[in-house]
């Protein structure tokens, strides 16, 4: 059954978001809801719809109901759903934007993963590599919860134990790849 046009893009999105609705829609347009990427998923078992369920909603234009959910923020990028897809359908790709539109509307079911994503570029960015002890606390000071390091005490204990995270005072880094960055940001303007 074919879905009219018109279906897939959000009317009530901002022109940009709704071009990057149409290019998603049209990357699995040709999906026939086989169930291969769900079945070959390592992390669909956490997964609140199945990535098949997902990309049935993405045909249909519910895309409010895709971004409400957490199925395609909990992706790993293994790109077996791409693999295995009987019609070679650019999977990975396309949750990769349905991860980009989310993280330009700032969902709030999505605030940690976004913050703990953009501080460890951060850290890269500034470093050359990620600096783990403050990534972890501007991670956690802009969480905002002053319970969330205890989780995390045991393990970061037992890290520093084994030399696998060491003390360092924050810093401002060199920023050995700024000019990476700065290239990598002109590139995706053009396109």
């Amino acid at each position: 059954m074919a879905l009219a046009e018109d279906t897939a893009i959000d009317l009530t999105a901002m022109p940009e978001e709704a071009s990057a609705l149409a290019d998603i829609r049209a990357m699995v347009q040709p999906c026939i809801q086989c169930g291969t990427c769900t079945g070959s998923c390592p992390n669909e078992f956490a997964m609140d719809l199945t990535p098949r369920h997902m990309w049935r909603l993405v045909l249909l234009g519910r895309t409010e109901d895709v971004l409400a959910s957490r199925t395609f923020s909990l992706c790993s990028a293994c790109y077996m759903c791409t693999l295995r897809c009987p019609r070679g359908l650019p999977l990975t790709e396309a949750i990769g934007r349905l991860k980009q539109l989310a993280a330009r509307r700032h969902l709030s079911h999505l605030r940690s993963g976004d913050l703990f994503y953009r501080n460890f570029i951060a850290s890269v960015r500034r470093h050359g590599r990620v600096r783990e002890m403050e990534f972890m606390g501007l991670y956690f000071a802009q969480m905002m919860n002053p319970w969330l390091p205890l989780r995390y005490a045991d393990m970061g204990m037992r890290l520093m134990r084994r030399g696998k995270v060491t003390l360092q005072l924050p810093s401002r880094g060199g920023g050995g790849l700024n000019k990476l960055f700065e290239k990598v940001a002109e590139m995706e303007n053009r396109s």
